[in-house]
């Protein structure tokens, strides 16, 4: 079991929260811990090569930018298409999320997207993704509320 300093420990509660608005922030979270700035890096770089810390990521909250047409679409498509229609949706501006799911949701359901618009419904977006990959076959789970954008806190 790896250990942690008091100053990483602090780091690693302040790192697992919104970080701070600010020019700098890892040298201000470096300096609310008592670590110098480079110090706080090579040890998150350390916690990555070790696979502790898995990613460091912004958690965008889509519909205060603007983004209120939101969808899970989940696509049934062949095996041998796979590769190519996830491509070509991950590529589409208004996709954040393309991804295989194993096993198949409800037995078909392998491609799941995630889809964001501003102006567009997205039913026409998914209509025009539907007749460009010939997917007709798929399901949609559009976001009407937001409960919940959060991650797990391990240091309290």
């Amino acid at each position: 079991m790896k250990t942690f300093t008091m100053p990483q420990k602090t780091a690693a509660r302040i790192l697992q929260r919104d970080i701070p608005l600010c020019a700098r922030p890892f040298a201000a979270i470096a300096e609310a811990c008592g670590l110098a700035g480079e110090e706080l890096i090579d040890w998150m770089k350390v916690l990555s090569r070790e696979g502790i810390l898995r990613k460091f990521g912004a958690i965008v909250r889509h519909q205060k930018a603007g983004y209120e047409k939101n969808a899970l679409v989940m696509w049934a498509v062949p095996p041998e298409k796979m590769e190519e229609t996830g491509r070509r949706f991950a590529a589409l501006p208004f996709i954040s999320h393309c991804y295989q799911r194993s096993p198949a949701f409800q037995g078909r359901y392998t491609l799941f997207t995630m889809l964001h618009s501003r102006r567009e419904t997205p039913a026409v977006l998914i209509g025009r993704m539907a007749e460009d990959a010939q997917c007709p076959d798929f399901l949609v789970l559009e976001s009407l509320q937001e409960y919940k954008k959060t991650s797990p806190e391990y240091f309290e």
